[in-house]
């Protein structure tokens, strides 16, 4: 593996400037409704000084207990947010961009460049359809960072470097995310054992590596509990329901299939040769993105860095003086332009206007005192109603609403009539907001004392007389 900075530096400060432009003034980074409740989330821990948790927002769970697994990355979005949304494209595009670097770097340091470029491209246009407002994408950096210090260590035939460690409670503060962690070194140490000819020593060394690693990670404020609130979650019925929780649709060409395709090419062709440990931790982060659609940035961010040293094999890259001379200028410039890029974002406003996530005109139409009774609400609406101060049937903390209420909900918009109607009952709701193709809302219309208060391209709101 070639040692120094070229010719990984300048790759990987392309890759990060590009990152960063693309990020930063990208409206589709904002087209979730969670980063209006993870803002809010974050506003209320500053503001009191301490954790939530218990439910504030919603009014069919209030007062139960909420385990706010991410509430350092929602309290650092409420700080970012004080330059309004300018401020989280420059957070956001700062993740993305240490994302990119760490990767390009990882895989360009070893590989050729032609190569290289193709396995980066590949592998970060899986990240795309992650590419939200959200903690996930903060704890991305870790990842990359995380998966190089380790491919680092079974190149060498070493346990990991220690200050790896120092990621962990980071990690486990920010998002759920570091539990993928904490199983990836635990696949890479059986890959180490398998493959050393000192295998007591490799399970002893990555055995303390990884019992280190994990007692980092309760260091939150949930402490065992937060350890095993990730295992809780996959293991919910309800997630099925939600669309990023979903199968790949594999019937559409996408990012994802494009990569699996180039890889598959590759491999037959015979260009890439993998021992049979790191072919099938491959096959498992593949199976992870088939079976939920938001594990493909996993593949994404992990993949180029994992396949880097086969490829490295037939590809090689070599050390060019000319890479070390240019490397500091290039850094400069790239820092220079991604200065005026910041300033430039921070001057230019971000407008909100009606989309998936924000039906700002629809809720705009509803009188303030209709907006305090009982709704019930489109799954997407529920961050932007938090954002305005009203109280959701539902949103996307699902674990906090659990599976009864999760299998009631997707019965609810099936559309099950029946269901709808001992809902509305139940919680004595008095309005609702759907968007305006969402099959229930034809069910409203035929249901008797309601009617259409407003619609607009968006969204339609229903009224109980």
């Amino acid at each position: 593996m070639p040692r120094g900075p070229a010719p990984g530096l300048t790759f990987a400060l392309f890759a990060a400037l590009a990152a960063f432009a693309v990020t930063a003034f990208s409206p589709a980074i904002l087209n979730d409704g969670d980063t209006y409740w993870h803002i809010r989330a974050g506003e209320w821990m500053l503001a009191h000084g301490a954790v939530l948790r218990t439910d504030i927002f919603s009014y069919t769970v209030a007062g139960q207990p909420w385990h706010t697994q991410e509430w350092l990355a929602e309290t650092v979005m409420a700080l970012a947010w004080r330059a309004g949304w300018p401020g989280i494209h420059l957070l956001f595009a700062a993740a993305a961009a240490l994302t990119a670097g760490v990767v390009a770097y990882g895989v360009r340091r070893r590989v050729a460049l032609t190569p290289a470029l193709l396995a980066v491209v590949l592998g970060l246009t899986c990240v795309t359809g992650s590419l939200l407002a959200r903690p996930h994408l903060l704890a991305l950096p870790l990842l990359a960072v995380w998966t190089a210090g380790l491919v680092t260590a079974r190149e060498r035939d070493t346990a990991p470097r220690w200050w790896l460690i120092l990621l962990m409670p980071l990690w486990a503060n920010l998002h759920g995310s570091f539990a993928f962690g904490l199983a990836l070194a635990g696949a890479l140490a059986l890959e180490a054992v398998w493959e050393s000819r000192t295998r007591v020593k490799a399970a002893l060394l990555w055995g303390a590596f990884l019992a280190v690693a994990v007692a980092s990670a309760l260091l939150t404020p949930f402490g065992v509990a937060g350890l095993l609130f990730p295992l809780k979650l996959t293991a919910m019925q309800g997630m099925a329901h939600i669309g990023e929780w979903q199968a790949t649709d594999v019937s559409q060409i996408s990012p994802f299939l494009i990569a699996l395709m180039a890889l598959l090419a590759l491999g037959l062709a015979g260009r890439l040769k993998l021992a049979m440990p790191r072919l099938v931790l491959l096959l498992i982060l593949v199976w992870l993105a088939l079976v939920h659609a938001r594990h493909q940035m996993l593949v994404g961010v992990c993949a180029p860095l994992l396949l880097a040293p086969a490829l490295a094999k037939t590809a090689p890259a070599k050390n060019d003086k000319r890479d070390d001379k240019g490397a500091p200028l290039f850094a400069f410039l790239a820092a220079l332009l991604i200065a005026i890029l910041a300033v430039a974002r921070l001057m230019l406003p971000v407008a909100r206007t009606d989309d998936a996530a924000t039906p700002a005109t629809a809720l705009a139409h509803v009188p303030r005192f209709v907006r305090e009774t009982p709704v019930l609400n489109e799954y997407g609406y529920g961050g932007y109603l938090i954002w305005n101060g009203v109280r959701p049937f539902i949103d996307s903390r699902a674990d906090l609403y659990g599976d009864i209420l999760l299998r009631n909900y997707a019965a609810i918009i099936a559309p099950d009539p029946d269901a709808l109607a001992a809902t509305l009952a139940f919680y004595h709701v008095r309005w609702t907001i759907f968007p305006r193709q969402a099959p229930v809302v034809k069910v409203l219309d035929a249901m008797p004392g309601w009617h259409r208060y407003y619609q607009d391209k968006v969204a339609v709101v229903h009224i109980h007389d």
